[in-house]
């Protein structure tokens, strides 16, 4: 059993750290306009954050185990495979993209608005305020967010597992509920929640050296 909990560990931590870095990326991509258009942002714009805002919810209301079965032939088109754990790292990308941006949009909210007029006195450009002001002084609150992220999205992978995605989810699925091994499921339950436990204490101890 040992042999196979490390087996599955390592597509899990796969599939969580690949998809967890694009989603970070793809999510704070997405804020950027978010915070430039909002209605309390640099260059409100109440049209497009409409389009913005409604899109971002409207990819957040998709089950996930849904939304993998219909981006299966997408899935295919980018990773060349339709199963396994590489394959699950889109659907869980693309899942998580949404929920980033809104964990970012609300970090980037809470930024101090006297620091932000300050930087506009001196003639900083909204690009500067964004990436030198407001993502500096968000930090500690974006990476205790990328934190929940990432167990959010180990969550997902365990249900991608049962739909042929690999890692813990399956183990668990295939070898511990149809073939009724408990002693299996139990032991990818336990790592699960150890993984869980490591990664919010991480980001708890960064968002703490931030601070």
């Amino acid at each position: 059993m040992s042999g196979m909990l490390v087996s599955a560990l390592g597509e899990t931590m796969f599939m969580v750290l690949v998809s967890t870095f694009f989603s970070a990326l793809g999510g704070c991509t997405l804020a950027v306009p978010m915070i430039l258009a909002g209605p309390a942002g640099l260059r409100p714009n109440a049209k497009l954050y409409a389009v913005l805002d409604i899109s971002v919810n409207l990819l957040r209301s998709f089950p996930f185990m849904i939304l993998m079965i219909a981006l299966i032939p997408f899935t295919r088109l980018v990773a060349g495979v339709a199963y396994g754990s590489t394959a699950a790292v889109v659907p869980l990308t693309i899942a998580a993209i949404p929920f980033t941006a809104r964990l970012v949009e609300g970090s980037l909210l809470e930024v101090d608005p006297g620091v932000v007029e300050a930087a506009r006195a001196f003639g900083a450009s909204d690009a500067r305020i964004i990436f030198s002001v407001m993502f500096p002084e968000a930090l500690p609150s974006v990476v205790l967010n990328i934190a929940v992220l990432a167990v959010t999205l180990l969550g997902y992978s365990a249900m991608a597992g049962a739909v042929g995605g690999g890692g813990l989810g399956a183990l668990a699925y295939n070898e511990g509920y149809i073939r009724f091994k408990a002693d299996v499921m139990l032991g990818a339950v336990a790592v699960l929640i150890v993984i869980v436990q490591c990664i919010q204490s991480g980001g708890n101890y960064l968002y703490g050296k931030l601070r």
